[in-house]
């Protein structure tokens, strides 16, 4: 008991009060203050409790307004957001005709750069929904090398010049990818490995440039509540200056850097071994098995219902095998992209070759979207993750049928399945392919509705999740697969203080409007990072 005559107030630097606290914590308890103090929540109760007891060097008013832990974006891809705002935004084109009029006004715009770099197109939005060729590219720029990249990332529209810099002709070998040729011609589009071609001859921003943009980044990773990021794949020399950036104190939000797997440098990442400061966790490696199913890279168990193609791996089997047996042996996560149910089902076989039963090493299949059904219960007992990016299912779900037929529906984004099989499922965004607001992900594993909130009675239902449920999936769970949820992802005493304010309540909103709520001020450490 506390009697107010007998005790002063304890000195704190921020009292939070009169607020809507969904704390997140193991009983879902809703609290009405929290008082912080050198970045973390030192208690957390009722307006009464945390008033009484706490006098902050700062106070913050919620007016009954709803607070959530920081969300959390479990797969994105910031570095290539980042650099994205200095490309052509082929989002949302409706045609051939008008990606090549967006590239001609970027030219316009930035008629000095070196190369024209684009991102975003998706042949699905066009009326034949055929992939593009590069003749019109050709014309509009035959000195220029181009390089669009498809929505997912796993194609690329290139023109000509781009195609003899990189030196591909007829005689060349890939394995895991494909340099598309129509009558002996190529077409410009590359899929998955064939990209890498290109992408290697592309010059890099100066590190002064790509400093800029990550800065310039962050802040709208901020402005929609976000406060850790997962960067899904990331090459060592991206890892160094985020280091430094951190070092220098110029970034806020937390990154939990996945280090995309090279071969040729897996021994020497092993040996340096896990990397972890109060911002930064180097802990974890990320494979890309196979490519996405919008480009007919996925790997399929039958051909596509629309295409006399499977798909195919990104590695043979064999060295995909060696990699995880050395990776097993080290205290490294695994999190492998796995889009298509012959890939889930051999990459989930292959984990369970090397985990232990009840295992806590906490690998993670990234996106887990179509599984076989006898494939679900390989989630049980290993301690493997799915990592969901939630607004996959509503952004695919009108031609996905046509890639997989009805059958084979059924275990596509499958998100409730792989909850109640894995026990959690971590959320991610997996931006710029989907837009960075992670509220998207909340309404569309909810709703299972796109942008315009249809279809009406909701996207194959059977897969949605609660209100509750999707809220973990942005915050504790996925703070549990990147090991941080002693520290963060929910509202507890002795955790970061890391929160968001939000002007609307989604857990009690009709669903219809998520979409439209806003972000009042995002926190980190107890500190404001950004507000309205």
């Amino acid at each position: 008991m506390v009697f107010q005559g007998c005790n002063k107030k304890e000195r704190v630097d921020l009292v939070v009060h009169h607020a809507r606290i969904y704390t997140v914590d193991s009983l879902f308890r809703i609290q009405e203050a929290v008082a912080i103090k050198d970045g973390k929540f030192i208690a957390v109760g009722k307006n009464d409790e945390i008033t009484n007891m706490y006098e902050g060097k700062e106070a913050l008013d919620a007016h009954g307004k709803p607070i959530y832990p920081g969300f959390y974006d479990a797969h994105c891809h910031f570095f290539a957001y980042a650099q994205g705002k200095h490309e052509v935004d082929l989002t949302q084109v409706s045609s051939e005709t008008m990606l090549v009029e967006r590239v001609k006004a970027f030219r316009q715009k930035y008629p000095n750069d070196a190369w024209i770099i684009g991102h975003g197109w998706d042949q699905n939005l066009w009326k034949n929904k055929q992939f593009p060729t590069n003749d019109a590219l050709n014309k509009a720029f035959p000195d220029v090398p181009v390089y669009l990249s498809r929505v997912d990332g796993h194609a690329a529209l290139v023109n000509q010049k781009a195609l003899e810099l990189a030196k591909i002709s007829a005689d060349v070998k890939l394995q895991g990818g494909l340099a598309v040729r129509q009558q002996g011609k190529f077409t410009g589009i590359l899929i998955d490995n064939a990209m890498d071609m290109v992408q290697a001859i592309i010059p890099d921003p100066s590190e002064e440039s790509l400093s800029n943009m990550l800065l310039t980044a962050e802040k709208d990773c901020l402005a929609v509540g976000l406060t850790t990021l997962a960067d899904a794949g990331l090459p060592m020399k991206s890892i160094e200056l985020l280091k430094k950036l951190y070092q220098e104190n110029k970034l806020k939000i937390n990154t939990y850097a996945m280090v995309m797997l090279n071969p040729d440098q897996l021994d020497e990442v092993l040996k340096k071994g896990v990397y972890t400061s109060k911002k930064l966790d180097v802990r974890s490696f990320k494979i890309v098995a196979d490519g996405a199913l919008g480009s007919r890279g996925a790997c399929l168990l039958a051909p596509y219902a629309d295409a006399p193609t499977s798909g195919f791996l990104l590695q043979s089997p064999q060295l995909f095998d060696a990699m995880v047996a050395k990776v097993a042996k080290s205290n490294f996560q695994l999190n492998v992209h796995a889009i298509g149910d012959s890939t889930n089902r051999f990459v989930l076989h292959t984990f369970r070759k090397y985990l232990p039963k009840e295992s806590d090493r906490r690998w993670r299949i990234e996106h887990a979207q179509i599984i076989a059904p006898p494939d679900f219960d390989l989630f049980v007992d290993a301690g493997i993750i799915p990592s969901i990016q939630p607004s996959h299912a509503t952004s695919d779900m009108y031609w996905a049928v046509d890639r997989l037929g009805k059958e084979r529906m059924a275990g596509a984004y499958a998100y409730k399945q792989l909850l109640q099989k894995a026990g959690l499922v971590a959320f991610g965004s997996d931006f710029p392919v989907e837009a960075i607001n992670p509220l998207y992900q909340f309404h569309a594993a909810v709703a299972r509705r796109d942008q315009h909130n249809l279809p009406e009675e909701g996207f194959q239902m059977q897969g949605a999740l609660s209100r509750e449920e999707a809220l973990k999936g942005l915050t504790i769970w996925a703070a549990y697969a990147c090991f941080k949820e002693r520290e963060s992802g929910s509202i507890e005493t002795g955790k970061t203080a890391d929160f968001v304010l939000l002007d609307q309540d989604i857990i009690q909103i009709p669903l219809n409007k998520i979409r439209q709520t806003k972000v009042m001020s995002t926190w980190i450490d107890g500190k404001v990072a950004w507000y309205r």
